[in-house]
């Protein structure tokens, strides 16, 4: 997994705490404080079956103790800077993780393109080898007679693609 309960609670907290005053962050930390305890608890004593598309009772309860730390330290962010309200700008800390953070993002999509062009390279040089050098027109690797190259995908897939 490319992303920890860290990351996704860093993120989460630095875009829900944006323009929060100390009173409504400290509101935030009494409810990250009170389900950490209650998803722990049910960890402890497990009250009901879990569904099928329920979540993981141990990475809900990791999920809010990270949130829990997170609300934490821009409590104590805020208390350190005395600012009266949250700027995501101003938090030294939380912009350096989420640059990282991003650079993380930007090196997976890297290696993802870079894995997607070698397995392309590598059927077409198959598709070379079966259907002969003059070969991508000439068979089903080809595409030909008005067919797409099946490697590449519908325009509509290639577009849903583009917005992820």
């Amino acid at each position: 997994m490319i992303w920890t309960s860290e990351d996704v609670a860093r993120d989460q907290v630095r875009r829900q705490a944006a323009g929060l005053t100390v009173r409504q962050v400290s509101t935030a930390v009494d409810t990250a404080v009170a389900r950490e305890r209650e998803t722990r608890e049910e960890l402890r004593y497990p009250t009901a079956a879990i569904g099928q598309f329920a979540p993981d009772p141990e990475e809900l309860a990791d999920r809010w103790a990270a949130l829990l730390t997170e609300w934490r330290r821009v409590a104590a962010h805020l208390a350190a800077s005395g600012a009266g309200a949250y700027d995501a700008e101003l938090d030294e800390t939380g912009c350096a993780w989420a640059r990282e953070r991003e650079e993380r993002r930007a090196t997976a999509l890297r290696d993802h393109a870079a894995g997607m062009e070698r397995r392309r390279e590598e059927r077409d040089e198959v598709c070379a080898e079966v259907w002969g050098r003059g070969g991508r027109a000439a068979g089903p690797c080809g595409g030909g007679a008005g067919r797409a190259d099946p490697g590449r995908g519908s325009g509509a897939a290639r577009r849903a693609g583009e917005r992820r």
